[in-house]
């Protein structure tokens, strides 16, 4: 086996060389979601109870199509893969029934990822536990284990589904999928899951708690695909370098001080909004008076109230179930056909009287008073240890992501036996006012991680006014969240495994008029943060190859697919003919010798600049052929902008000899700049190298500064034979060093055509402009 293609240096990941690299990356697809076969996006309603007899074969794509895919990311820029995998794909029609055939097409996409040079993170991804409780990832059979009839969902309200919306799926309110983690379904399963055995008890199946069951087969399916990788032979370090072991963790009901009230921790209220006794109730068929919510500019209001009535309708499994069906044996004391909560004594079904209201509030075996950093510290970390432990067994030596609760304190880990030195602190992070309201206020935003720690003594000072005061306080929002696993976790790589934004803003207004502004202003402010931040890492949040206007993501209505079958792919802009090099002068005591190089371009030490009058003196063969991309979109080309894609292919360092102090892409004046400090110069074969898309850096216009040594452009290739990407190899003096280039800039949020035609001459500028070089 191969050795793992990175390492971890403190804070920093490092290659073989010792250089520094940035993980630029993306989440690869939502497509993983739900099944091929039948293919059965959130909208349809066809068969979705039929969940053992499905397939994720062809998921998150097709082994034809792999190379298209991968292709187009690694020319957005991105060298890292959080690859989405949901349990249900390797284990859906029963206990240890696992789909060897999915296993298989895995292994077959992820050979494909190989060949460009991908680093791979492996997600075992759940949203709101399943897609029968209105996300993805757990197999349906688990509800059935835990008692639950998901097919009474919709009218008990113990979670809403797209699939099965009583107004139609096209009337799904969006965002709603969310509030599933505040319902009956997944407030129980979550709390059977980490903590069956304390506060369910009675909840026994094949000999063991719920807990030890759920556990065993979600770790052990993510076990069995590791072993087949491990079989595989050629991924592992190559192209999987490491593993996460639960998107999103909830805790459930665990250490909810008061079941008669709101929990104190839930972020999120849309439409009706029950209280966890009111859920127990729903579940059990009997009516409510349920407050409604919806979301403004500042978070979730009260509207009113509703009366939910199931009509005696229960949300669990009938007594007469045939519990035979999936071959596991239920103990006797636990009963089908009533709240398992009333079975544990929490309340009384006969009078519908709640009798402990405090049961989840303390650990029953030590009375300790819980809440969510109890939860995290114990309960998680029990799980998360036995994960590490079951994925380590088989892949000695991988990275883990450890993702805590989303906008929670971490656990704190620092200088105990779980501050392993191969660990990753992997949160998610969303501007809430952006993705639930589905629009980008350029005015206004609201500092949501300061409130929540308590750093204002009311809500209203935690608004920042102004485009600048907003993307500032986004940077540090995220700086903060990187600053607190230090604190918590130890000296650990803090990788962003989820940041993104929505597309359909305002409306779909964009879709209309082919203006993508807003989202290129929401993007660019997300990745301006992401910079500023001084984070290792990010995998962007998502990457869909079949998200539509209408359907977005395909998935619960949500659209934050950085791709589109309706959308203009970004262009690879350059002029037409023969593409000219771009040399460097040098005012440097460092002289690095001059090598041989294969790439399209090259450089030299002149210090006679360069440029397209004299480049034949230069330059033996300066034309340079370009085989154009074979991928292509499905949108107007005349009306559609970009997707946004202008504000997130953008420059970055890729590796960097030395520490990476700084980076930042001006987007609006189409400027990169970067600072690092260097002990060695650059060897001739491991200079500091940046990708630098040709969209915004054509090669007849950018202009480069530096503060010494001498650089080159190229355009590398991959092994099927596409040009990819645009990089700047830079060898460079020791000391402090300052890298800026500059490309061209063009108008936010149109494409080329639609510029062309509010600026005539536009197009022709960027054929004619020529570049330049000038050391710093």
């Amino acid at each position: 086996m191969a050795s793992i293609r990175l390492k971890i240096d403190g804070t920093t990941f490092r290659d073989t060389f010792n250089r520094q690299i940035t993980l630029r990356g993306i989440n690869c697809a939502g497509d993983a979601k739900f099944p091929s076969r039948p293919d059965a996006p959130s909208y349809v309603t066809e068969k979705f109870f039929e969940g053992d007899n499905v397939s994720f074969v062809e998921r998150p794509f097709t082994v034809k199509e792999a190379h298209h895919h991968f292709e187009r990311l690694k020319r957005y820029g991105y060298n890292t893969i959080r690859y989405i995998f949901t349990w249900e794909a390797i284990e859906h029609s029963g206990p240890k029934k696992y789909d060897e055939e999915w296993i298989q097409h895995t292994i077959d996409v992820l050979r494909c990822a190989k060949e460009y040079g991908f680093y791979i993170f492996m997600d075992p991804h759940q949203d709101v536990w399943s897609r029968f409780s209105g996300g993805s990832g757990a197999p349906m059979w688990t509800l059935y284990a835990c008692g639950f009839d998901p097919k009474n969902f919709p009218v008990t309200e113990a979670a809403l589904t797209h699939n099965a919306w009583p107004q139609g799926p096209e009337n799904y309110p969006k965002m709603i999928w969310s509030t599933n983690y505040w319902r009956l379904t997944c407030w129980t399963i979550f709390t059977l899951f980490f903590a069956g055995k304390h506060f369910a008890p009675k909840c026994i199946i094949d000999g063991k708690n719920i807990q030890d069951y759920l556990q065993d087969h979600f770790i052990g399916a993510c076990k069995h695909l590791a072993q087949r990788i491990h079989e595989a032979g050629d991924l592992e370090n190559d192209v999987i370098i490491g593993w996460e072991s639960m998107n999103e963790p909830n805790k459930g009901l665990i250490g909810c001080p008061d079941l008669s009230v709101t929990p104190p921790d839930q972020k999120l209220h849309k439409d009706t909004s029950p209280t966890p006794w009111q859920s127990f109730l729903l579940g059990q068929g009997v009516a409510c008076e349920v407050d409604t919510w919806d979301v403004g500019g500042l978070g979730p209001y009260k509207t009113g109230t509703k009366l939910v009535d199931p009509n005696h309708t229960l949300a669990w499994l009938s007594s007469d179930y045939d519990d035979t069906k999936y071959g596991w044996k239920r103990d006797p004391g636990w009963k089908l056909g009533e709240c398992i909560w009333a079975q544990h004594g929490l309340w009384d079904t006969r009078t519908n009287r709640l009798l402990k209201k405090d049961y989840f509030s303390k650990n029953p075996k030590t009375e300790e008073k819980m809440d969510y950093e109890y939860f995290t510290n114990h309960y998680f970390m029990d799980y998360f240890r036995r994960h590490k432990e079951a994925i380590r067994s088989v892949h000695t030596g991988c990275v883990l992501l450890c993702q805590p609760p989303v906008m929670e304190i971490p656990p704190s880990l620092k200088g105990t036996e779980d501050d392993d030195p191969n660990m990753i602190y992997a949160p998610h992070f969303y501007d809430g006012i952006t993705l639930l309201n589905k629009s980008w206020n350029r005015w206004w935003n609201v500092d949501v991680f300061g409130i929540l720690r308590g750093r204002y003594l009311t809500p209203a000072f935690a608004i920042k006014v102004g485009e600048t005061a907003i993307r500032n306080c986004l940077r540090d929002q995220l700086a903060a969240i990187k600053q607190e696993g230090l604190d918590y976790m130890g000296n650990h790589p803090c990788l962003f495994s989820e940041i993104g934004i929505p597309y359909d803003m305002d409306d779909k207004h964009a879709y209309k008029t082919g203006d993508y502004t807003s989202q290129v202003l929401a993007m660019d402010a997300n990745h301006f943060a992401l910079e500023g931040s001084g984070i290792a890492g990010f995998t962007l949040w998502v990457y869909m190859t079949k998200n539509t206007h209408e359907w977005g993501d395909h998935w619960n209505l949500e659209d934050l697919s950085v791709f589109s079958v309706d959308d203009t792919p970004l262009p690879v802009v350059h002029p037409k003919g023969s593409l000219y090099p771009i040399a460097a002068t040098s005012q440097t005591s460092s002289n690095p010798s001059q090598a041989s190089h294969s790439e399209a371009l090259s450089y030299t030490d002149s210090i006679t600049p360069i440029n397209p009058t004299n480049i034949k003196e230069h330059i033996a063969t300066p034309v340079i052929s370009r085989i154009p991309s074979a991928l292509s979109g499905g949108g107007d080309l005349a009306t559609s902008g970009y997707r946004a894609a202008e504000a997130f292919v953008r420059p970055s360092p890729i590796y960097t000899e030395g520490k990476l102090s700084s980076y930042l892409f001006d987007l609006k004046n189409a400027k990169f700049s970067m600072e690092l400090d260097c002990e060695t110069p650059p060897t001739e074969d491991a200079p500091t190298v940046i990708f630098l898309p040709e969209y915004h850096f054509p090669r007849k216009v950018l202009q480069v500064e530096s503060s010494s040594g001498k650089w080159a452009i190229s355009v590398d290739e991959a092994d099927c034979g596409m040009e990819l990407i645009q990089r700047l190899r830079w060898w460079h003096g020791s000391g402090r060093q300052k890298l800026v280039v500059y490309g061209l800039k063009r108008k936010l949020g149109v494409n080329s055509e639609q510029q062309e035609e509010e600026e005539p001459g536009y197009l022709e500028q960027c054929q004619n402009q020529g570049g330049r070089c000038v050391a710093m």
